[in-house]
């Protein structure tokens, strides 16, 4: 039981479907992991072990074994952005550091429809940012190196991930909130177009920037997520329902395209050195692999301008 934070979400979600772990086994492994590891990396710092404990003796595993989408109890990290009913949700800010949602925002709703059994808030920055910090529950760590940021905005899911205190964990991203940490901390975070994963109402209903997304340790990972939390709600009213019936098996089954577009910075940004070498690396292995690389880009002058405004 003391290793399983190490094994991936599709790994636990298969011995929890096959019954050869137990929600109640799973959620306390997440626990040990967590109180072993956090109080270095400060990633969750808003717990709900007792509720995650009692959705897990409560579960009707015979009937999300039977739901080919469900997480069958798996713990999972909701970011500090997104209510989790009964739990402390504070958005890093001062002004909701006692507020206690009613019920779970239609994102998490639906993942917990689907099997996934909320944990932890993750860390946030104070309304949003790049670095994981806030008033109220203070600063999250990179675990790679203690020293160096997590990112943000969501920092507290990425480094949770990467420390191994949660299989799977909520993001958002509007300008590259999911992306940064993800990268930062070497973990997998997907920005889904807008509508695939339903959202609260944290924004106007019809902004197109903000989008839900998963988080993980593996591309695997991800996918099990995006089918456990896609789909059409009628409280978002830009979701819909995917035409791809399962994302995990859809990896599986990929063909390479024939040819890719790449630029280290689109003409619009700066990109430290090492970035800029690694991508450049990374776009030649494409090449070998027989895929035509192409540095056409679109011309993106004013775009940051637009953006802003």
């Amino acid at each position: 039981m003391s290793a399983l934070w190490k094994k991936s979400a599709v790994d636990i979600v298969g011995l929890l479907r096959s019954g050869e772990i137990s929600p109640v086994e799973a959620v306390q492994a997440a626990i040990s992991r967590i109180e072993t590891v956090d109080g270095k990396t400060n990633a969750l710092p808003i717990r709900c072990f007792d509720r995650a404990i009692e959705r897990a003796q409560t579960l009707d595993l015979t009937s999300h074994r039977q739901n080919p989408k469900s997480l069958c109890g798996l713990p999972i990290a909701v970011k500090d952005y997104n209510d989790v009913a009964g739990v402390r949700t504070t958005y890093g800010s001062p002004i909701f550091k006692d507020h206690i949602p009613e019920r779970s925002d239609i994102t998490v709703a639906v993942l917990e429809h689907n099997g996934a059994n909320p944990i932890a808030k993750s860390n946030v920055p104070e309304w949003a940012g790049g670095h994981t910090f806030n008033p109220v529950n203070g600063l999250t760590c990179n675990p790679w190196n203690l020293s160096r940021s997590a990112g943000g905005s969501s920092g507290g899911s990425a480094a949770a991930l990467a420390s191994g205190q949660v299989w799977l964990a909520t993001g958002n991203d509007l300008g590259g909130s999911l992306r940064t940490p993800a990268a930062f901390n070497a973990v997998v975070g997907l920005r889904p177009s807008p509508g695939v994963v339903p959202r609260g109402h944290g924004y106007q209903a019809f902004d197109t920037l903000w989008v839900e997304g998963p988080m993980g340790r593996s591309v695997g990972d991800v996918a099990l997520m995006l089918d456990a939390g896609c789909g059409l709600r009628t409280e978002d009213p830009l979701s819909f329902n995917h035409h791809c019936d399962s994302f995990a098996q859809a990896i599986k089954q990929h063909s390479l395209p024939e040819r890719v577009a790449f630029s280290t910075d689109l003409g619009i940004v700066p990109v430290a050195r090492d970035v800029r070498t690694i991508t450049e690396n990374a776009a030649a292995g494409i090449s070998r692999l027989g895929i035509d690389v192409s540095d056409d880009i679109p011309d993106f002058t004013g775009v940051l301008d637009a953006f802003h405004t």
